[in-house]
Parts: structure tokens; C-alpha cells; sequence
């Protein structure tokens, strides 16, 4: 049995029976506790009635902390409205509901220096109901129940800015946001024009989606415009994506439907640079190093770095052991990213490479061994690196 309503085992219905008894407390601060609200918290902890419950009350709290009830009235900053990307725009053949997210021509650093992440993700987070809120008034028009959506990932033009690490923490939150307050919401997540480049962003987002999440997501080929069509209807595809509809001006990106974002106007910039949140920090004293291993499975990953420092410029290169299991020195080891020094105390450092070799381990040394500091006494790093 699938779960949903008209189509429940007698141990579902039961189990739908009891989860209704124990949240009689909650049921009237809930904005519609029908059947089916309740079958999708069922569902998303298969029909056990602790963890549904449980999750049900988290939500519950969320909606308290973020004004869910009030949050379509809510605006974001100018600079919010105007460059960070998406929009609705179409139904596919059962009437859901289709939001187009546009990530390439999305400028993150620009975003993230003229407001805070915090409004970035409660710009989601408004998505998501306006997506809900969507979805009754299809019900309430085709007379049938709609309750999910289809979220459609546009990746042209996806590149290392994107993989800044604080503009992936803002897709993880939103993407754990997903999963703990919007469950079985989403009926596909398709993936058109993914660069090469898609696979490693992917990674990065992917452990913050559960399983069933991930099985709904499509990726598609070359052949992306034959195929989107199967899942929308060409008249509710604008013609920028392979179906017919364009703007009252015959724009055929459909414009006053979606925002495709673009380089943030320096005059909107609140602050100089974003702090981050490092995976590591230490003290490198005055003639010393930091080396921090990093094993590369194969051809291709992108290694990423980003690392401040407090009091002085510090010493940072990228090296090739030589000698597997044995530790080595600079020295040893093949130069790949020549040794240089970054005023990392001014401006927080960030930088990448490609790797074209699988099975061996890349060093990155921080500190005084690359060159004599320039600064007395001991270093403060904070690093970040990841594939």
C-alpha cells in the first residue's frame, strides 16, 4: 500500500488513527491537519508512530521560530528579491506545481556580502510554502488532491565560485530544512546542463538529503530538451527550456516568472568579506609548519582551500608525497602549487585545483617553513580544505 489516503493497509489506518489521538494538543495551532498532512509525516519515518511524532513536534517549533503562519507577506532585502535566482513558473501533467532554480548566473559572494545567510535561507524556506500554498489552489481548482512539487535545477554556468564554502552551507541548511520540515513535498528534483564540475557540487549537498529525497532526483543528458518535456508540459515549459511559453512580450526566458540572478552591484555590499566557519584551527609557531593530508580517490576531484590567519601573512604551498605512508617534508616532496606568502590576516585566502592523478596524497603546508615570517611570536590558523 502506498500510504496516502484511499490506499492504506489496516495497520496504516491504525497507525493514522493513534497518530491523530496523540497530537490532539498540537492539531489546531497546525494550518490544515487533514489526512493526508498527517500520512506525510507517516510516511517519511515509515509509519513509525515515535520518530513521526517526534519529527511533527520539531516542526511544530520551527514554524514558531521562522512565523511560517505570516511568512508569504514576508519580503526580503532588495538585493535578495533582485539577484538571488528561481522562480515559479508552470504545473507538469498532474497539476504540480514547478519552481526553476537557476544556479549558474547566481553570484554567492555578491549575496553573501550584502545580506546574511540567515535571510538567504528563510528566502527558501518562503519557497517551500509558497510551493505548499500553491499546491491547495491546484487542489481547490482541479478538484483533486495535489501536495507535492517539482523543483527544477538549472546548472549552466556552474563553476569554483559556487563551491565557496559558506554558499554550500546555505544549500545544506536548506536542503536538512527540506528533509526535516517538508517531507514527501517533493515529487522530482531534475538536473538539466550539469557541467563537469556537477558531481563534486553534488557531493557536497548530497549527505544532507535522505534516501527517498535522492531517489527522486533526475539528472539529464545532452538530450535535455527532448526529455523535460516528458515531465512537463511544453506549454508550461518557457521556450528557454525547451517548451513553448514565453512572456506577454514573447521574452522566451519568461522573465516576470524567473529571476536568473547576475553579478551583485558592489553598492549593495554590507561588509568587506564573509567570516567563515573553518574545519580546523591551530597556532603555527614562529619556523614551523601545519601540513594537513588529503587522499585523492580519483581523477578529476577539485581540491579546495580557504584558511584566514590572525597577527601576519602566512607561508602556504601544495605538495605531492613521494613516499606513500612515510611522513615527508616540503622538501621531499613534488611541488604542485608553488610556496607563497597570502596576507590571510587581511583577506581571508581561498583557492582550488583540479586533480589529475588517483592514489596519492596531496600536502598542503601552512606556516614559517616555507619562508622566515615576516611577524615575530606565533600564528593563529583557521582551515578550511575539502574534495
Amino acid at each position: 500500500m502506498s500510504g496516502r489516503v484511499g490506499d492504506l493497509s489496516p495497520e496504516q489506518q491504525e497507525a493514522l488513527t493513534r497518530f491523530r489521538d496523540n497530537l490532539q494538543d498540537l492539531l489546531p495551532t497546525l494550518p490544515k491537519a487533514d489526512d493526508h498532512f498527517l500520512l506525510r509525516w507517516l510516511r517519511a519515518r515509515n509509519f513509525d508512530l515515535q520518530k513521526s511524532e517526534d519529527m511533527l513536534r520539531k516542526h511544530v517549533e520551527f514554524r514558531k521560530q521562522q512565523d511560517l503562519d505570516n511568512i508569504l507577506e514576508w519580503k526580503p532585502s532588495e538585493v535578495v528579491q533582485r539577484y538571488d535566482a528561481g522562480g515559479l513558473c508552470g504545473y507538469d501533467y498532474e497539476g504540480c506545481p514547478v519552481w526553476f532554480d537557476i544556479i549558474g548566473t547566481m553570484d554567492p559572494r555578491g549575496l553573501l556580502l550584502s545580506a546574511s545567510k540567515q535571510e538567504l535561507i528563510r528566502k527558501r524556506i518562503r519557497v517551500c510554502e509558497l510551493l505548499l500554498h500553491e499546491c491547495e489552489q491546484q487542489s481547490q481548482k482541479l478538484g483533486r488532491r495535489v501536495d507535492t512539487a517539482v523543483m527544477v535545477f538549472d546548472m549552466e554556468g556552474l563553476s569554483l565560485r559556487h563551491l565557496w564554502k559558506p554558499a554550500v552551507e546555505v544549500y545544506q541548511q536548506f536542503f536538512a530544512i527540506l528533509e526535516a520540515n517538508y517531507p514527501e513535498t517533493m515529487k522530482n528534483l531534475i538536473v538539466i546542463r550539469a557541467p563537469k564540475l556537477f558531481p563534486v557540487a553534488f557531493n557536497l549537498v548530497k549527505s544532507f538529503m535522505g534516501e527517498e529525497t535522492r531517489k527522486k532526483i533526475v539528472i539529464m543528458g545532452g538530450n535535455w530538451k527532448q526529455e523535460l518535456p516528458k515531465f512537463i508540459s511544453p506549454d508550461q515549459l518557457p521556450v528557454e527550456f525547451g517548451g513553448t511559453m514565453t512572456d506577454p512580450d514573447g521574452n522566451p526566458k519568461c522573465l516576470t516568472k524567473i529571476n536568473y540572478g547576475g553579478d551583485v552591484p558592489q553598492h549593495y555590499f554590507l561588509r568587506n568579506h564573509v567570516r567563515v566557519q573553518y574545519d580546523h584551527q591551530a597556532t603555527v609557531g614562529r619556523g614551523s609548519s601545519l601540513q594537513v593530508d588529503n587522499e585523492i580517490l580519483f581523477p578529476g576531484c577539485v581540491l579546495r582551500w580557504q584558511f584566514a590567519s590572525d597577527g601576519g601573512d602566512i607561508g602556504f604551498g601544495v605538495f605531492l608525497k613521494t613516499k606513500m605512508g612515510e611522513r615527508q617534508r616540503a622538501a621531499e616532496m613534488t611541488e604542485v602549487l608553488a610556496s607563497q606568502r597570502y596576507n590571510a590576516h587581511v583577506v581571508p585566502e581561498d583557492g582550488s585545483l583540479t586533480c589529475t592523478e588517483a592514489g596519492v596524497s596531496l600536502r598542503v603546508g601552512v606556516g614559517g617553513s616555507v619562508q622566515a615570517p615576516r611577524y615575530p611570536g606565533r600564528r593563529g590558523i583557521s582551515f578550511g580544505c575539502w574534495i
